[in-house]
């Protein structure tokens, strides 16, 4: 029997973990962290994240085969796979700030890994980490290791929050990287077994070290391009006239192309999209790269762009300013069903109505208001660090108040922007909500979910993003960026 220990009880471990102990119910699979608020919410009724479907896969294992611990080195020291789930946050001083993964907790658990060892272990990188890493990761194992051998692999995650369960059920791929040794080759297998319990094998890809380190940073940033390139067109369309949702849904036809990651949004967030381009756009300076380097920084750059330009429209389309006005922002989260805010565009929304001394109102049925209030005084990049989880209070000269529905947001409010696709927002009264804001009222909607004329029937001013504008958007002018 298989032992397996991941450390990082976080939204790639918690809910792989949980998955690989379900189908394969001989192998324990015990989960470490050293945060004690963490593991107790694992053992708890109420998990530390929000992932539909996983309260129940959790329930069934979790006392069987599945265990959450604090107790780090004893588990770590007993399993033979060694999954490392932990934070690669981007490096906020020193060589590479800004772009550069951290790889401090990387080394860390690597270090802590040969201290506690005496048997020979697999370990697997399962977090989103730079190219070569393993080269790194290998020397500390073999300079520290006295006598004990260590396999790496290399096997990322694809998971997309809201979907992860089911993305772990019925995964595209599962991609493992090892070394082409035979000791390399023999790691391989052990984890492919464990996989192919429910994994059909031609989804089961296996590849050199360095290839699987660098498809995880290279699908991300072809997903953040296509996102990007349609929030391009998004402008372009608003401007002429088009309607990005009929032109993404031609482009979408086109079988080399395909219609999945082309809706026009206020741009992208959660975890991994900024952090990995970042990376890949460091990675690729370090190798002398600078027009690749240039190339893929443009993709942040887009998605930037996008979240000041919504800004922009809110602020120009009511009289050039929000000072002293009341908006409604309805969603926090990055994406629907899930509770995560790490890089949401609401962030960086809020902050630009904040900054033109807007009084905002915030909803979110999954986003508490401690997590707001974090978010809104974190510095950039801090949101992967341990500082951030520190309680904070509420930032100096921000009105920001956080609601417990939609209609309290929007009482009194002169705009509402929807800024996260919750399946209720496309379900709101917007009758009563117009009834219960100042006029005229504005709705702006970021996520193109609900129906403009419908609203503008009602009496609302709509924005939505790459849409046709109508007759009041046109006639007032845009502000500079």
């Amino acid at each position: 029997m298989v032992k397996i220990c991941c450390i990082g009880a976080g939204y790639v471990g918690g809910p792989t973990m949980a998955v690989i102990a379900l189908k394969c119910p001989d192998v324990e699979v015990v989960v470490v962290d050293i945060s004690e608020a963490r593991i107790a919410g694992w053992n708890s009724d109420r998990l530390p994240i929000y992932e539909p479907g996983l309260d129940d896969v959790v329930k069934r294992c979790r006392g069987r085969n599945l265990f959450f611990s604090t107790d780090v080195e004893r588990y770590v020291g007993e399993a033979d796979v060694v999954f490392v789930s932990v934070n690669t946050p981007t490096k906020t001083r020193g060589l590479g700030a800004g772009k550069a993964a951290d790889l401090t907790y990387w080394e860390s658990a690597a270090r802590m890994i040969a201290d506690v060892s005496r048997s020979d272990k697999i370990v697997v990188e399962k977090s989103t980490v730079p190219v070569k890493t393993a080269e790194a990761i290998e020397k500390i194992l073999a300079h520290n290791g006295r006598g004990v051998r260590y396999q790496i692999l290399s096997n990322p995650e694809f998971l997309a929050e809201g979907t992860a369960v089911r993305d772990l059920f019925a995964p595209d791929r599962v991609l493992i990287g090892g070394r082409e040794t035979p000791e390399g080759q023999a790691a391989v297998k052990v984890l492919k077994d464990v996989y192919a319990r429910w994994v059909p094998e031609d989804r089961i890809i296996t590849t050199n070290l360095w290839s699987a380190e660098l498809s995880k940073l290279a699908a991300n940033a072809f997903l953040a391009q296509r996102i990007s390139s349609v929030n391009a067109i998004s402008a372009l369309c608003e401007a002429t006239g088009a309607d990005v949702t009929e032109v993404a849904c031609s482009i979408g036809k086109d079988s080399r192309i395909g219609p999945r990651f082309l809706s026009a949004s206020v741009g992208f967030g959660g975890s991994c999209f900024q952090k990995d381009i970042l990376n890949l756009v460091y990675i690729c300076e370090c190798y002398g790269l600078p027009e690749v380097a240039d190339y893929w920084r443009q993709v942040i750059g887009i998605n930037d762009y996008q979240k000041s330009r919504f800004v922009n429209r809110v602020v120009s389309s009511m009289f050039n300013t929000v000072a002293g006005k009341k908006v409604a922002v309805l969603g926090f989260a990055f994406k629907k069903d899930t509770g995560d805010t790490r890089e949401t565009p609401a962030i960086d929304v809020c902050r630009g109505l904040l900054g033109d001394k807007a009084v905002v109102s915030i909803y979110d049925p999954q986003v508490t208001e401690e997590q707001v209030r974090r978010d809104l005084a974190m510095n950039k990049f801090d949101w992967d660090h341990p500082r951030h989880l520190q309680p904070v209070g509420e930032p100096a000269d921000q009105p920001v108040a956080v609601t417990s529905d939609a209609y309290e947001a929007a009482h009194d409010a002169h705009a509402v922007c929807i800024l996260t696709e919750w399946e209720e927002f496309r379900n709101l009264d917007y009758r009563r909500m117009y009834d219960l804001m100042q006029k005229p009222a504005f709705v702006f909607d970021g996520r193109n979910i609900v129906d403009p004329e419908k609203l503008r029937d009602i009496g609302f001013i709509v924005y939505a993003i790459g849409k046709p504008l109508d007759q009041w958007l046109k006639d007032m002018p845009a502000v500079a960026s």
